[in-house]
């Protein structure tokens, strides 16, 4: 079992307002990004929210997804991908860490990550997409990991546990760019 963790409990300081609810393609930028989880071939969407929690929820319609409230989200990143971990289904073999200002990820670059995750040694407990020799999100990491990832701490997310065993780390080269870009402020909002 495969569980995508979205991260989305920011303040979105940058953006100067929530960059969920940002309008991308018809949809929200979240709704975006849920979608592409949930038709992925992850068992399991988690989404986590933090910052303007009950405005986001009320803004989802009706989705197949489990929703973590982080009420410590001004703490980093890391309190956020606790909160998810939490609520991971405890038979999950491994976690995929998205964020949600990553519209471009589809359901294609993550499934590429689960086959590759199924196919790999089991020493390659993390697998990451590779764009033209720069390193990209989403991130699949093993539950092995799982106590390591519970007791990060900061605004590093799960960066900690790949420096921590870069030899465990297999690396997969995609044709799209999408894993490289986000999106934090209003002119790189107006040029994605």
């Amino acid at each position: 079992m495969i569980s995508a963790i979205l991260l989305a409990a920011g303040e979105s300081r940058r953006m100067g307002r929530p960059k969920q609810l940002l309008a991308w393609q018809g949809r929200t930028l979240l709704e975006h990004c849920l979608e592409s989880l949930i038709d992925s071939d992850a068992d399991e969407t988690i989404l986590v929210l933090g910052h303007e929690a009950d405005l986001i929820r009320k803004s989802l319609p009706a989705l197949p997804i489990k929703i973590a409230i982080n009420p410590d989200y001004n703490r980093g990143m890391a309190s956020s991908l606790r909160r998810g971990l939490l609520a991971m289904d405890p038979g999950s073999e491994a976690f995929l860490v998205l964020l949600a200002d990553q519209p471009g990820i589809g359901p294609e670059i993550i499934n590429t990550l689960i086959r590759r995750f199924r196919k790999a040694d089991p020493k390659r407990g993390i697998v990451r997409p590779v764009y033209r020799g720069l390193r990209g999100h989403p991130v699949l990491i093993s539950t092995q990991y799982l106590k390591e990832a519970l007791q990060l701490q900061g605004d590093v997310g799960a960066r900690r546990i790949l420096l921590n065993h870069p030899g465990d780390i297999l690396e997969i080269e995609v044709d799209q760019d999408a894993v490289l870009k986000d999106i934090d402020t209003p002119e790189e909002y107006q040029e994605y």
